[in-house]
């Protein structure tokens, strides 16, 4: 491909100034983000309606699952978008290629594994996580089709990531937008008496449905040639020097939501021994919702700031590099205290959103109020994750992902 044929689409990447351009990127990104959000948080408001502690107590201790599968969804997505804007940035476009391709593939068999050990596995997992004997059988009915959706979430989240590495927001957004809506609108259909009945099963089902629909709107996407990043049989090449650099890129953001999930996990086990222990973990399960909005709308804003800086280093463009990171370290900051701001002043109504048994909504509140009042220190921790990755110092990354929630909060 000519330069000239592929400026217009990477002229954000390469020429807009770069405040304009990481917000230009960034907002729909948020945008998709919260509305992935929505997958999580419209079944957690649905199944609230269900009148049954049991039913979002079951939604709770799958949580912990879910982290993990985002967690392995960005060794590969973040290690691709990232290593794919550097090669772009260098001009390679054939090797930007090459590494969403061979990505792409390896996500499939990866998803269709955690799909069939999930599901062979998911009375002990489920366990692990705090399950006690009343949740359990919901909790089994909601993770069966969480893991069924490991096979298009893992691509999926590769080729959105990718797509965004080359300035393509558009459709990235569109497609998870699409997905959100389509959850939305399936979820009371499958869960209610009126519709299919199945309860916590249909809240679960009608998510799986709308992220195969925003893989197979990313699939189409690649297929059609719109693309700049060409996705081909021919260029799926696996080799171990390439997953080196995926790993060692994508490690970072992955162990954030693996010690999340321990974190969770540890929380929930904690809880079981307490009176009230179903009640706690029922809290914590919508908070752990809520908290997850605010990291969308820090992770939506790294997402424009990444592919600019991505860009910027493999062209090895310093001055447009630093002025990225600049930008990004002083929006981050006042994004992440904003955040933290509503959700401490809105914490009791917030929580009545999604159930209104006065000792859920007292321990929720408690429980969302000790999660973000320090929030700041998440969003500048992000930050320089991203950028660690971003320069391929790695270990810094990983460094910085597991104090937060692992080597601090675990003990």
């Amino acid at each position: 491909m000519k330069m000239e044929e592929k400026l217009p689409k990477q002229s954000v990447l390469a020429f807009v100034k770069p405040s304009r351009a990481i917000v230009k990127l960034a907002v729909p990104a948020t945008i998709a983000l919260l509305a992935k959000a929505v997958y999580n948080i419209v079944d957690t408001a649905y199944i609230g309606l269900l009148d049954s502690d049991a039913a979002l107590a079951a939604v709770g201790v799958t949580l912990p699952l879910l982290l993990i599968f985002v967690s392995i969804e960005n060794i590969f997505a973040a290690g691709a978008a990232v290593l794919a804007g550097r090669q772009l940035g260098a001009g390679d476009d054939e090797k930007a290629g090459v590494t969403v391709s061979t990505v792409a593939a390896v996500s499939v068999i990866v998803g269709m594994i955690l799909c069939v050990g999930g599901i062979f596995f998911m009375e002990p997992l489920l366990r692990v996580f705090g399950a006690s004997e009343g949740v359990m059988p919901l909790a089994k009915d909601y993770a069966f089709w969480m893991f069924i959706a490991a096979i298009a979430n893992l691509p999926a989240q590769s080729l959105n990531c990718a797509a965004r590495a080359e300035s393509s927001v558009k459709i990235s957004s569109g497609a998870v937008i699409t997905g959100a809506a389509l959850n939305v609108l399936l979820d009371p259909l499958f869960m209610f008496e009126w519709g299919l009945g199945m309860g916590v099963a249909g809240a679960s089902l009608a998510t799986t449905i709308s992220q195969f629909v925003t893989l197979l709107i990313l699939v189409w996407f690649y297929w059609s040639g719109r693309s700049v990043i060409k996705i081909k049989g021919s260029l799926i090449k696996p080799s171990p020097g390439l997953f080196k650099e995926i790993i060692e890129i994508g490690i970072p953001t992955a162990v954030i939501q693996i010690c999340l999930a321990a974190a969770t996990s540890m929380t929930n086990i904690a809880a079981a021994s307490l009176p009230d222990s179903d009640l706690i973990i029922a809290a914590y399960g919508v908070v752990q919702r809520l908290v997850l909005i605010g990291c969308y709308v820090i992770m939506g804003f790294m997402q424009g700031y990444q592919p600019i800086a991505s860009y910027a280093f493999g062209a090895r463009n310093e001055e447009r590099f630093r002025a990225s990171l600049k930008f990004a370290l002083k929006a981050v900051l006042i994004l992440s205290a904003l955040v933290a701001a509503v959700y401490i002043l809105l914490s009791r109504p917030l929580i009545m959103l999604f159930n209104r048994n006065p000792a859920i909504v007292s321990y929720g509140s408690r429980l969302l109020i000790s999660q973000v009042i320090l929030y700041p220190a998440f969003g500048l921790c992000y930050m320089m994750t991203i950028t660690f990755q971003t320069m391929g110092a790695g270990r810094f990354g990983l460094f910085l992902s597991a104090i937060r929630q692992g080597i601090f909060y675990l003990p």
